[in-house]
């Protein structure tokens, strides 16, 4: 085995999960500094002194709030790995910056004359965007370099291993260095894996932690570990080495359960255990679940009259539309949605699900679900505690049928009840074939697994971000 010519990593090891932490207090100081530099700017420009403590320069409580808008409109920027790419991370700025742009100046346009401050924000939008900008390329040039890098080796170089090593292909950039595979089948050392080699055998693995000085080992074995295996392993995690399942260190990369990579027992040994919450989340989620949608209801009856007037100019009746949808444990409900598709959408009365180009969707139902508007009556839902606020999906019972009998513990998405945003929706767009309703499910029993309520406010903080960005899936 040749030695290794790669950086040696530094002392500590940021996780994802930690980076993503990093990402939001950071941006959030950041925007709070640019309101700040506002402030300042917008009490000079009028020749109001110098001091935040004017009396003229008194914007209302709203304007406080521009930091926390500005973190959802950068919503989609706190994946870790996206907010390693430059490209990614200029684009997503910039949309933001857009967006806020765009969605004030409508506002400024309908509110009283001289109600609302005309350079404030737009002072806002711009620190905001140049400060974010200058923290996030730091970010990158931090968290890229190879000495900040873990140093993997995965144990166990079959399926899992496989699916493992294609997954660290497809993340641009590299989330860590990815040494190589350890196998005790004698006739797969020296062979590669996506052009990953096979080191040696468990025995030589103590000796592979010093060399390749590993940081993770990423255990990758589907069936049974044999005792000596077992104890090397246990061996390097009592020298430091960070020890994690390949299923784990898969959801920590992709936020999403790898279904295809786990035994059945699965869903009763681990996910439905760690699916359970505690009263006091179910007891804030349902109190949240009802003051949004009664903000909704509010919201809905407002707009009904515009949204309806569009859709009947273009096609006609109905303006709104029903369907049968499972809820939680299968239980079926009603749900109303302003009609985005043709009358004859489906005809021939066969159940399909909408595609990312569906010719049956009209102009001014492709506006509505770029902007969540079309779901707007299922506030109603909410209300009556069919739905909630997030969660998977509300399906129809017949594609429910459909899709279990190809896609691996589907109905275990029946776990919670139905949202009318989620962690699917945000991170993935239409379905069409059963590997994408696989993946799509991946990021639905991730949510149910991980449910939190910090998670469910970055859900709907990032669903905020796609609607002023028309970015709705």
């Amino acid at each position: 085995m040749a030695a290794s010519t790669q950086p040696r990593p530094l002392g500590w090891r940021v996780r994802s999960r930690d980076q993503r932490t990093i990402l939001f207090i950071s941006d959030l100081l950041v925007a709070y500094v640019a309101l700040a530099i506002s402030l300042f700017i917008w009490s000079l420009r009028d020749q109001w002194g110098p001091t935040f403590f004017s009396e003229r320069v008194n914007p209302n409580l709203w304007f406080y709030f521009l930091p926390l808008i500005w973190i959802a409109l950068m919503g989609e920027m706190y994946d870790p790995h996206r907010a390693k790419n430059i490209r990614k991370t200029v684009i997503g700025i910039s949309l933001a910056f857009l967006a806020g742009l765009i969605v004030y100046a409508l506002v400024y346009l309908v509110a009283p004359k001289g109600s609302l401050p005309r350079w404030g924000v737009v002072n806002f939008l711009v620190f905001s965007s140049l400060l974010t900008l200058a923290w996030r390329l730091t970010y990158i040039r931090i968290f890229t370099h190879q000495s900040f890098l873990r140093r993997v080796l995965v144990v166990g170089a079959g399926q899992a291993g496989c699916a493992f090593a294609q997954v660290y292909k497809s993340l641009r950039p590299s989330p860590f260095n990815l040494i190589g595979y350890i196998d005790d089948d004698p006739t797969k050392t020296g062979k590669n894996i996506e052009e990953f080699p096979i080191l040696a055998g468990s025995k030589c693995l103590s000796d592979l932690i010093e060399k390749e000085a590993v940081s993770d080992l990423v255990i990758a074995i589907t069936g049974k570990m044999n005792s000596e295996t077992f104890q090397c392993i246990l061996d390097a995690q009592e020298r430091g080495v960070d020890v994690i399942p390949m299923p784990l260190m898969y959801e920590e990369l992709l936020r999403r359960v790898p279904i295809q990579h786990l035994e059945s027992e699965w869903l009763v040994r681990s996910f439905v255990n760690e699916a359970r919450v505690n009263g006091f989340y179910e007891i804030l989620k349902r109190f949240i679940d009802i003051v949004v949608s009664s903000i909704g209801m509010l919201v809905y009856l407002i707009i009904y009259p515009f949204i309806a007037l569009a859709i009947l100019s273009e096609s006609g009746f109905p303006v709104l539309y029903k369907q049968i949808r499972s809820g939680k444990s299968g239980k079926p409900f009603s749900i109303y949605k302003f009609r985005t598709m043709r009358q004859d959408a489906e005809k021939d009365g066969q159940a399909r699900p909408a595609s990312k180009h569906d010719p049956r969707i009209t102009r001014v139902g492709n506006f509505l679900r770029k902007t969540h508007l079309d779901e707007m009556p299922n506030s109603w839902n909410v209300l009556r505690g069919e739905m909630s606020i997030v969660g998977p999906r509300a399906e129809r019972p017949e594609l429910i049928e459909a899709f279990q009998k190809v896609v691996p513990f589907y109905r275990a998405r029946l776990l919670v009840k139905p949202g009318i945003t989620g962690w699917a929706q945000v991170n993935y767009g239409y379905t069409e074939t059963a590997v994408e309703s696989m993946t799509k499910l991946e990021y639905d029993l991730f949510y149910i697994k991980s449910r939190n309520l910090l998670m469910d406010f970055s859900i709907i903080f990032r669903t905020v971000g796609q609607v002023l960005g028309l970015r709705g899936r």
